[in-house]
């Protein structure tokens, strides 16, 4: 990747570049052109859902993917026959098994080129993993938080990295809710997940402070409304009652994107020409958002890409992991 250096409020870029692409545009049309051989990427839940798609994008651009997997079996049945896949053990809600791998990473001949973080939990029963955490913010957001910090030496080491933290429209749900961070206090599914995926752009701000002088980039990017596996723990009349699936399990909501589609803008912010000189930003639809107006469901929410915010969260991760860059 291109060694970037540039340093930016991401408040101040956070607007449109006109990129070309749009709301149905694919994975496949966002790497068009695109050689990326020679190319190593690591993308979490690159085995299911919009993962999956990244992976095949990446391989059929060109790039070696890492793909980590909490269930090797079940990577290697949806990977079959894709080349230049490898799949290593992780899970991201054991900090050992975060370190473990971790090792494996920094023990390869080369490091990284760019690093997607697609992996996730959505709106899941209340439970509790690692030190008693809260899970979707525990697996959403520390697991990639100590995944990346422990890799760094593998993310500078060809000049720079694009880091992808993959967050979602359900940042506009809440801010981090710093009174009640682990819902000890009473426990919803929608607000952990709205806070893990706000969490998971004001990762990316505080990130891109701290890696552009060694040419990382961070962005977080929304995928869009598309049917995964992410909504496995939903009964099928509630997906009805959302008005997501008909009766007969079919996609009811024009709307929702297909999954190429979703793949499009994670595999576009690590990717694209477009963004150098650009990072901490929040993108959709393969181009950078705009600030959200009140009562509009689209672009990114102030507080999730506030600098003090961000500062914030990142102090509370490395007091709760006990992990961080090297030197930071």
């Amino acid at each position: 990747m291109v060694t970037i250096n540039q340093q930016q409020d991401s408040r101040t870029a956070q607007h449109s570049i006109g990129s070309g692409f749009g709301y149905r545009s694919t994975a496949e049309e966002a790497l068009l052109n695109l050689d990326l051989s020679g190319h190593t990427a690591l993308v979490t839940g690159g085995y299911s859902g919009l993962g999956l798609e990244t992976t095949r994008a990446l391989v059929k651009a060109g790039a070696r993917v890492i793909v980590p997997a909490r269930r090797a079996d079940t990577a290697e049945q949806a990977l079959s026959g894709l080349q230049n896949v490898e799949i290593e053990e992780l899970d991201l809600s054991d900090l050992a098994s975060v370190q473990a791998f971790s090792r494996r990473i920094l023990g390869r001949d080369r490091g990284l080129d760019m690093a997607i973080l697609s992996a996730g939990i959505m709106a899941c029963p209340e439970t509790r993993v690692g030190l008693g955490w809260e899970a979707q913010f525990a697996i959403n957001h520390l697991g990639h938080f100590a995944l990346i910090n422990s890799i760094w030496p593998a993310l500078v080491a060809e000049g720079g990295a694009r880091i992808v933290s993959v967050s979602s429209g359900a940042h506009h749900i809440t801010p981090i809710r710093w009174h009640d961070v682990q819902f000890e206090q009473g426990y919803d599914r929608w607000q952990a997940y709205g806070q893990s995926k706000t969490a998971n752009i004001l990762f990316a701000v505080e990130l891109d402070k701290r890696g552009a002088s060694q040419g990382v980039r961070a962005f977080a990017v929304h995928p869009g409304s598309i049917l995964t596996p992410l909504q496995r723990h939903f009964s099928k009349d509630e997906l009805v009652s959302f008005g997501w699936i008909d009766e007969h399990g079919a996609p009811a909501d024009p709307s929702f994107k297909t999954p190429q589609q979703g793949a499009a803008t994670q595999v576009w912010a690590a990717t694209s020409l477009q963004l150098i000189g650009l990072g901490g930003v929040y993108c959709e639809d393969c181009d950078i958002a705009e600030i959200a107006q009140e009562g509009v469901p689209n672009g990114v929410k102030d507080y999730a890409i506030d600098p003090e915010e961000a500062l914030r969260l990142w102090n509370l991760s490395v007091e709760l992991t006990s992990v961080n860059i090297s030197g930071s």
